[in-house]
């Protein structure tokens, strides 16, 4: 499939003939391939050019081709059907249309001045996102009700936030908030919660008038304020679904970081170098950090006293695999480590018994949290010195070799297999 914005900086090709089809991790764009009863999650894609401009106020025009068999592109048309109801129903299976970091913990939330909040959820870092969807009102009118919910949102203690989501959990028969809280993201509930919220209108469509008001909103105000926009496709018996940032995520999480925080900033790398020189393991936490970071891991989570190293793997799209821990290191001890066994040996194709071979001496059994699953479980230790970080990398190193090179060796063998059966057709025709 291949998809067009009149801006060509934004343009995102995406052939595919087979499930899943291919989506971006927090783009402007993404393309979902609806399967009945629903789609799988799909699967992360490359990020957007570096030379889009994420300033520019986006076009609502998607324009979908599909691939043809010759190579042709046919034009998918848009359909309607019922769509706002059926945009209804996907967020409320599953929030991920919408984004990966959200935890819903109410559907119809009543606020103090009698209107209904459609979806409030919880991000990773405890701010809270109205989610307000479009229905049959217009887009100006779901904007200022959106609004008007956030000035009863901003107010919301952690008290309140905690027992709105425990009711709400209460009558799912989940458990609390804190531990459905952990579940989701690994990490522990913060202690400040609602230092900042979202709006996220979730509509069909657009108008001009809308786009302004929340681009003004967002870049002159700071609003945390955004608009989500689906265009739905029927081809035959495939039915597709296409999602639209009308700015840029990570605009509207500038413009909001411009505003005072209730929240200690999370620490730079530079402060956790410093803080790790203070611990007396400084050395061994630049070694580990710069090759983890060079030739592993794209993601991190800084925390006080800790740095997470994230990936995809079948507990989430960004999921803690690995992690070291400054709070608990110390000169005689060493760099203190904890990972996830079963994400560590999902992310990294590398079994067990091979990964406790070249992890440090100092090593013993360690779990998240005792009621969780296996993946909760793994290790946790102490580099005590160079040799025991050097044993470490060169244990991923050449296990990430063995990968490429066993790769490399399955393609050549394709190629010759092509080649002898290409080989054998000619030399029958020759007889």
């Amino acid at each position: 499939m291949i998809w067009r914005s009149p801006l060509s900086a934004w343009h995102k090709t995406i052939l595919s003939s087979h499930f899943p089809l291919v989506m971006s991790n927090d783009p402007a764009y993404s393309l979902f391939l609806l399967k009945r009863p629903f789609w799988p999650n799909a699967a992360e894609a490359d990020e957007l050019p570096a030379n889009s401009n994420p300033e520019i106020v986006m076009s609502q025009q998607i324009k979908v081709w599909k691939v043809l068999n010759n190579g042709s592109l046919q034009e998918i048309e848009t359909a309607r059907l019922d769509l706002e109801q059926r945009i209804h129903d996907w967020i409320e299976k599953d929030i991920s249309i919408i984004a990966d970091d959200l935890l819903v913990i109410r559907k119809e939330v009543q606020t103090d001045y009698g209107g209904f909040i459609d979806l409030l959820c919880l991000d990773q870092i405890g701010n809270l996102v109205i989610i307000e969807l479009k229905r049959d009102k217009t887009p100006r009118e779901v904007t200022a009700q959106a609004l008007d919910y956030a000035s009863w949102v901003k107010d919301l203690s952690n008290e309140e936030i905690v027992r709105i989501a425990n009711d709400y959990f209460r009558n799912k028969d989940f458990p609390e908030l804190e531990k459905v809280f952990k579940s989701k993201f690994g990490l522990e509930l913060p202690e400040v919660l609602n230092d900042r919220h979202t709006i996220l209108i979730v509509a069909s469509e657009i108008d001009n008038s809308t786009e302004r008001i929340i681009d003004y909103l967002s870049n002159t105000y700071g609003v945390g304020i955004n608009a989500i926009t689906f265009r739905y496709f029927h081809t035959g018996e495939q039915e597709l679904l296409a999602r639209v940032f009308l700015l840029e995520p990570e605009q509207v999480k500038t413009s909001q970081e411009k505003l005072p925080s209730k929240r200690k900033p999370n620490p730079t790398y530079e402060e956790l170098a410093e803080i790790a020189d203070q611990k007396g393991v400084g050395e061994l936490y630049k070694t580990m950090t710069e090759e983890l970071l060079k030739s592993h891991f794209s993601r991190t989570d800084r925390r006080t006293g800790a740095i997470t190293f994230n990936g995809s793997c079948s507990a989430g799209k960004s999921a803690v695999i690995f992690s070291l821990v400054l709070s608990e290191s110390n000169p005689n001890n060493g760099l203190n480590f904890r990972l996830y066994i079963k994400r560590f040996e999902e992310y990294f194709q590398i079994p067990e018994p091979k990964i406790l071979a070249f992890l440090p001496k100092k090593v013993e059994e360690w779990t998240f949290d005792p009621e969780a699953g296996d993946s909760w479980s793994g290790y946790q230790g102490f580099f005590e010195n160079r040799q025991d970080v050097e044993k470490f990398l060169q244990g991923l190193n050449s296990s990430k070799e063995d990968r490429t090179s066993t790769s490399h060796l399955n393609i050549l063998d394709h190629l010759t297999y092509e080649s002898t059966e290409l080989s054998a057709k000619n030399n029958s025709y020759v007889e």
